[in-house]
């Protein structure tokens, strides 16, 4: 079983522009207007929508499908154990052509009680661009004053209590379930996240999203608001960012992310294990022990399977890869 190269896999009419720029990283004409998220090797769906979202090979199989025909060679027999078939990762490049909306993830805790689901949405973004947020309230925001936010939905009031984070191309940041967020519009970034699409709205009367359960996976406001976090103080947002520009390796050093994110480069090893690759630059090669290599080129995608055994990695200087996998198992 060999790595797979994949092609884009942009779920069409998101409800924020953008696209442009995964088009040109991959070298491929642009798609529509609100096309901005390519979800790489994902075996998840967009909620709501089955089907949309899902990962397909070019032998025409869903990865999902060919993970769950044979998971032991996919994703190893320690990870099958602990996790049974699911990948644990849902990797995306996301070009926010507009500031999206301020909203948050679940925790696990809160989308098992209330959603009946196994897993939240903690995510982290490796930036490929200078760039900016909003997130986490700021301190003085209390747990009552949440509730009617997120109920009004409105722009201004939402803003006006967040942080604003400031960040350079290369810089990633961890944002855990719970923290209000909106990623600032021109961001381009890989996105790194447990695998479900899982979003609670406290900013919708200004864009295309509806209010009330619509907006709140089907809760109700209170119940909503039970899973968005109060005031935090600045020093915990700077913590966020775990890594810059030259951090090579582990890119979530000091968080208890619930997955892995690399950056390689020519020299460097991955141990045996389900990975997404994305070429961020350069030009080079990965090889297994049996001397089997794939071809990396800037743009492209791949997803590695664990049957394909340990990766070495070789290039040109400026070569530069992504590898989101699942945690490591227990």
């Amino acid at each position: 079983m060999k790595p797979v190269r994949l092609d884009r896999n942009q779920p069409p009419g998101r409800f924020y522009r953008g696209g442009a720029r995964i088009a040109e990283f991959r070298g491929v004409p642009a798609q529509g207007e609100f096309d901005p998220e390519d979800w790489v090797g994902s075996t998840t769906e967009v909620t709501g929508e089955p089907g949309l979202g899902l990962s397909t090979l070019p032998d025409g199989r869903l990865l999902r499908d060919a993970v769950a025909a044979d998971p032991v060679a996919w994703l190893g027999a320690e990870h099958v154990a602990e996790f049974g078939d699911s990948t644990e990762v849902l990797t995306k490049l996301l070009d926010a052509g507009e500031r999206l909306p301020v909203h948050i993830h679940p925790s696990r805790e809160f989308s098992a009680e209330h959603l009946g689901l196994t897993h939240g949405k903690a995510e982290a973004w490796i930036s490929l661009s200078d760039g900016d947020a909003h997130i986490g309230f700021l301190p003085e925001v209390t747990h009552e004053q949440v509730l009617p936010l997120l109920a009004a939905g409105e722009t201004a009031p939402v803003l006006a209590l967040m942080h604003t984070l400031t960040v350079q191309a290369g810089d990633v940041v961890y944002c855990p379930p719970g923290i209000p967020h909106a990623i600032g519009g021109g961001s381009f970034m890989v996105e790194v996240q447990e695998p479900a699409d899982l979003s609670i709205f406290l900013e919708w009367k200004d864009f295309p999203l509806p209010g009330g359960a619509g907006g709140h996976l089907g809760l109700d406001d209170e119940t909503a608001a039970g899973a968005v976090a109060a005031g935090i103080e600045r020093e915990m947002v700077e913590q966020f960012v775990t890594a810059g520009r030259g951090t090579t390796g582990d890119l979530l050093a000091g968080v208890d992310a619930p997955f892995r994110v690399d950056r390689v480069r020519a020299g460097d090893e991955i141990e045996a294990g389900f990975a997404v690759l994305i070429v961020m630059a350069g030009n080079g090669a990965a090889m297994n022990q049996d001397f089997e290599q794939i071809v990396l080129e800037q743009g492209s995608t791949f997803v590695v399977p664990y049957a394909w055994g340990a990766v070495a990695i070789d290039g040109e200087a400026d070569l530069e890869v992504i590898v989101a996998r699942p945690p490591a198992p227990a």
